[in-house]
């Protein structure tokens, strides 16, 4: 009923609406944003690892900080589950949370910004001082008209509102403008011109202000230099230099010790969700991981392969409720390339029929020369689908549970039910070794 409703109401209707929502759930919550810095974090993907890495970075040497993110909401050291099925949550429900962080003593909160969030406003009312930029692919796009030009312009209206807002003074220090981007990026030159009072950039391959070199991998623990710095992450995969970086720049910014900055990097052990693994004490190792598209599909594929496992077993999926169908066939030969073994499985199809999105994945994977029922299976439900990935695995084994990471519920036919892929892998893979 609330999407009918929403095709009918005119747009300049629709977005008064978000905005004067937006504002009133600022107010009602004594705008808290007004007294912690506040980091925004936009990108198509990495973000809830960037702020993970930058939450661990300040928590641990003495900023108190919150977060907001696709997959977890942090207020210093306690952690919740993000059970809106959305990144930024509602405007008030948003506001809400900053409120609760600031009379927990937070000094600083990470908001995830999502351009689905900047259409309806619910930035509006948050007033950041840092903005990162991660990267940028082609994803959501259906919700932007099908264009990657909207796309890229809805990010950039935070970058372009930054320096509009008013500076802080948080405990008797000025706070600047700063935008953190990714220097890697084909896109950073137009995140970088907007105004601000600095702007610093990060990557691994291109001239940054801050590069990362000599990057290493070994046994799920990847270290790289920065300048006379040698930093390490806990979490496996190169792509985490990446997630890394902002946090140490952001760190370093507000004048914590590099020692501490390099302590509070190698703590974090987990990010829900993101290559998290789940260990009940098999022989061989699962990560369950949000990848949902090409470029962490192929990320989460690369860091396995770099594991130098036996086999790689893959469950995959894609989403319906108008969400980019291009995506689809692009996964299926990825998965049906690099994975010895691939299922395809239920993510949220919402109202559309599973039937059809899990073939046009299979399709890709049969002519990147997998064979159904042999090293391709086709299983709608996914706790089905989760015990075939499961039961397939042997000694040296590497299976990825992608597609929803710590989400927590799952949408079919319409309705929303609970659901944590986390918890279901560790349910099935009880039962397997119960039987052995």
């Amino acid at each position: 009923m609330k999407s009918f409703l929403r095709k009918l109401t005119p747009q300049p209707i629709l977005k008064a609406y978000h905005y004067s929502m937006a504002k009133l759930g600022a107010l009602v919550y004594g705008f808290p944003s007004r007294k912690m810095l506040i980091i925004g974090i936009t990108g198509t993907k990495g973000k809830t690892s960037t702020a993970n890495f930058i939450w661990s970075l300040l928590n641990f040497s003495g900023w108190k900080t919150g977060i907001v993110s696709t997959a977890n909401i942090r207020i210093g050291d306690e952690e919740y589950p993000n059970a809106y099925h959305m990144t930024m949550p509602g405007r008030f429900e948003i506001q809400k949370w900053l409120k609760k962080m600031l009379d927990a003593g937070c000094r600083a909160a990470i908001v995830e910004t999502t351009s689905e969030g900047i259409n309806q406003y619910r930035h509006k009312g948050i007033e950041y001082d840092f903005l990162v930029f991660t990267n940028l692919t082609p994803e959501h796009l259906p919700s932007h008209g099908g264009s990657f030009e909207k796309y890229k312009e809805t990010k950039g209206r935070i970058f372009a509102d930054l320096e509009k807002t008013r500076r802080k003074t948080l405990q008797g220090r000025a706070i600047k403008k700063i935008f953190v981007v990714n220097g890697d990026s084909e896109h950073k030159d137009y995140f970088l011109g907007f105004k601000a009072d600095k702007k610093i950039t990060f990557g691994i391959r291109e001239k940054a202000d801050y590069r990362a070199e000599n990057i290493k991998t070994l046994n799920e623990e990847t270290s790289f230099d920065l300048g006379s710095d040698h930093y390490a992450v806990s979490i496996p995969g190169n792509f985490n230099v990446y997630n890394a970086l902002p946090g140490i720049i952001i760190a370093k910014g507000l004048g914590i010790p590099a020692a501490d900055i390099a302590a509070g990097l190698k703590r974090l052990k987990t990010i829900p969700g993101r290559m998290e693994k789940i260990d009940e004490g098999q022989d061989f190792a699962v990560f369950v991981d949000y990848a949902h598209e090409k470029e962490s599909l192929t990320a989460v594929l690369e860091t396995a392969e770099s594991m130098s496992p036996n086999r790689i077993i893959i469950l995959l999926g894609a989403e319906g409720g108008g969400r980019d169908k291009s995506k689809r066939p692009v996964m299926g030969k990825l998965a049906g390339e690099k994975a010895d073994y691939v299922i395809i499985s239920n993510v949220d199809p919402y109202e559309d029929e599973p039937g059809p999105i899990i073939e046009d994945i299979a399709k890709a994977a049969e002519e990147a020369g997998k064979t159904k029922d042999k090293n391709l299976f086709l299983i709608e439900d996914r706790r089905t689908g989760i015990r075939k990935a499961l039961s397939l695995a042997e000694k040296g084994d590497v299976v990825l549970i992608t597609g929803k990471g710590a989400e927590q519920s799952i949408i079919i036919g319409g309705k929303k039910r609970s659901w944590d892929d986390r918890k279901v892998v560790r349910e099935e893979l009880k039962k397997i070794l119960n039987k052995n």
